[in-house]
């Protein structure tokens, strides 16, 4: 199993010849080679995470792509498109991809402001991504962690608590277009620090780049 990291939060995975999605947003770049999408995966309804363009552009290129995401983005996107609304506890199957969720809500950006549905995905077993969220997966061994590393709502020394909670073998940073060029190596450098202190690996993916699981 491969994953690509692009722009902020969007994961590209392949395994076996199909290819799953998460999250292709405002902060995303388009996406091309898509016609091997079985799936895509959208963690909550806020439009970094995903955009009527994205949606439009996958959707085309392999017609009849089931979306999987919270009710909340069902909500958002008023009807325009197919969603299959999954909440945690909830697993699927679609290709090569057996999708865990996880969570159930968005962390708190500020008290004034509503806390929207948010689903955190396990991919085979293998690939965490919690979106905005800090869900950990409990009871599950997770070999790969996608850490958020910048946010409104995020506090980098609340996210490597996150990161060393879940206890993955391998880590690497998303959610990181909100941070400048120095602010994106200040949290790499803490969140890798505290990883290899127990035992993990941290890897810096830019955008384009891939891991293989």
């Amino acid at each position: 199993m491969r994953v690509t990291k692009f722009e902020h939060a969007a994961l590209r995975i392949d395994e076996a010849g199909d290819t799953l999605l998460i999250d292709p947003g405002s902060f995303t770049t388009p996406l091309d080679d898509l016609r091997k999408v079985v799936a895509v995966v959208i963690t909550h309804e806020h439009n970094d995470h995903w955009t009527p363009a994205h949606l439009d552009q996958i959707l085309s290129a392999a017609p009849g792509t089931p979306v999987f995401a919270p009710e909340g983005v069902s909500l958002a996107t008023g009807g325009d498109y197919e969603i299959t609304v999954v909440s945690p506890g909830d697993s699927v199957q679609a290709g090569a991809f057996t999708l865990r969720f996880f969570g159930g809500t968005h962390a708190v950006i500020h008290s004034s402001l509503p806390v929207v549905d948010n689903v955190g995905v396990l991919v085979n077993d293998e690939l965490y991504y919690p979106g905005d969220s800090y869900a950990v997966p409990e009871g599950v061994a997770v070999g790969t962690l996608a850490a958020p590393l910048g946010a409104p709502w995020l506090k980098i020394g609340e996210a490597i608590d996150f990161a060393v909670a879940v206890g993955a073998e391998r880590v690497f940073g998303t959610h990181d277009m909100t941070l400048s060029t120095i602010g994106r190596t200040l949290h790499r450098h803490h969140l890798r620090r505290l990883i290899e202190q127990y035992g993990g690996e941290f890897f810096e993916l830019e955008p384009g780049d891939s891991l293989d699981l």
